[in-house]
């Protein structure tokens, strides 16, 4: 497979966002389809589209709103419904999003190797365009919180939705970290190609195994780094043409499948593959060896369908679809679950009976149709109010920064999307801990030079 060039994605992806230019939504998406070089690999695009969409269709599948006894519950699908928990199967997307990453910033890092750039200006490119469109989203929840301790929310019903909404900053959060290793994770596959990944998939299995007969828990948290930068040395691999015999990437298909199946059925892995409330064990938090099971089946059949994907792709309808969700990808991802979460507020103040319908019943499933086009509806405002967020400069405009002064945004950047993703807002007596959490992101990107106080105006 010959070598695709994305080194001038920062730029025209910021120049020529649908957002930005005139016209309606699709003829924007479509003036900038047509200006698509012929080098682009427009599967990579593709499949962060896809999988986006699934991640999107599976929290609305997943949430259980019910009002009881008088009483508003936020049920969890997969733990009233058991049998659903194999749909996280095919809704369970991450390794796709780390695979698809690793082969962006493998691109993104040779290209600014060839313009002679070096680490300090990559990596300020790259966290500018992570982190700039979550800092809305932080701020409107601040606002909602305070608003509702104001109405007398009840605190386990704001931070149950908060948890709900800010869950997509955990993936940001590991993703950072990955970003940062890449100089040395490309060193890595460099010296060592495809063993470095096996290395990784090796010292995961080890700290599994530590995790489940040792009793070790908390070196389970290494997972996070092991697992997904395992996945994301794979996207290397798909980079660097090692994924071009469609029958021979194929056979990961199976083998993954094979493992996932002996994992949950003789091991002592769930079955379901994102977290279930009622589990003891989540194969997901910390991430562990199912997960890299699915990455490899995803992988093998996902690669094995690249050539019919990409001729497809060459036409004018598809590719333009894709143009249009890559052009709000961040925040479709970030504010889906908010939509929801206040959309589902609304009903429960408003008309509270039309949660009345039991959660798994079979009426449940028929109305499901209808609920996700209403969250669809209840998101399209988010999507127009913030994408300018994230389509805000060129990353790759980004002057070079000290790199301990990036390090020391991404440590404080990440412990506050991790503490709100885990726990969420309105625990009681950690108010004051959660909105400095809140705030770290924001401190952190106007300390790095490209937050709210940086006086950078967004087009």
């Amino acid at each position: 497979m010959p070598k695709m060039d994305h080194s001038n994605k920062d730029a025209t992806d910021r120049r020529n966002t649908p957002h930005n230019n005139n016209g309606g939504l699709w003829a924007r998406a479509a003036r900038l389809a047509e200006q698509t070089p012929p080098s682009r690999n427009r599967y990579v695009d593709f499949l962060r589209a896809v999988s986006i969409l699934a991640v999107v269709v599976g929290h609305w599948i997943m949430a259980a709103p019910y009002y009881e006894h008088g009483k508003p519950q936020m049920w969890h699908l997969l733990a009233v419904s058991p049998w659903s928990q194999w749909l996280t199967w095919f809704f369970q997307v991450m390794p796709v999003f780390f695979f698809v990453g690793g082969y962006a910033n493998l691109t993104s890092w040779e290209a600014c190797q060839r313009r002679g750039q070096g680490y300090g200006h990559w990596l300020a490119g790259r966290l500018q365009r992570l982190l700039q469109p979550v800092l809305p989203l932080l701020g409107i929840w601040l606002f909602l919180a305070l608003f509702a301790k104001g109405l007398g929310v009840p605190q386990g019903f704001l931070q149950v939705g908060s948890r709900i909404a800010l869950v997509p900053t955990w993936f940001l959060a590991v993703y950072i970290l990955v970003v940062l290793f890449v100089p040395v994770t490309v060193a890595a596959w460099n010296q060592f190609g495809i063993w470095s990944a096996i290395v990784l998939m090796a010292a995961a299995a080890m700290v599994d195994v530590a995790f489940f007969t040792a009793d070790l828990k908390l070196l389970g948290w290494l997972n996070y780094l092991f697992v997904w930068l395992a996945v994301h040395q794979l996207g290397f691999a798909w980079r660097k043409g090692m994924f071009a015999s469609a029958w021979k990437s194929f056979l990961l298909f199976p083998t993954g499948i094979l493992a996932l199946l002996a994992m949950v059925s003789w091991g002592p892995y769930p079955l379901s593959l994102v977290g279930v409330p009622t589990d003891a064990i989540s194969n997901t938090l910390p991430p562990k060896l199912p997960l890299l099971a699915l990455g490899i089946a995803q992988i093998g059949l996902l690669m094995s369908l690249q050539k019919p994907a990409r001729r497809w792709l060459d036409r004018p309808l598809p590719w333009t679809g894709t143009v249009v969700i890559n052009g709000m990808i961040m925040t479709l991802f970030l504010w889906h679950s908010t939509a929801m979460i206040l959309l589902i507020g609304l009903g429960f103040l408003v008309q509270p009976a039309v949660f009345g319908t039991t959660p798994g019943s079979v009426a449940w499933w028929i109305l499901r149709p209808a609920w996700g086009m209403a969250f669809a509806a209840a998101t399209l405002p988010f999507l127009s109010a913030f994408s300018r967020f994230e389509n805000a400069g060129s990353a790759s405009a980004q002057p070079a920064r000290s790199v301990w002064r990036l390090y020391f945004c991404c440590t404080l950047t990440c412990g506050g999307l991790g503490y709100l993703a885990l726990k969420g807002i309105g625990s009681g007596s950690h108010w004051s801990f959660e909105a400095f959490s809140i705030a770290l992101p924001f401190i952190a990107t106007t300390f790095a030079g490209f937050g709210p106080l940086s006086h950078r105006k967004f087009r």
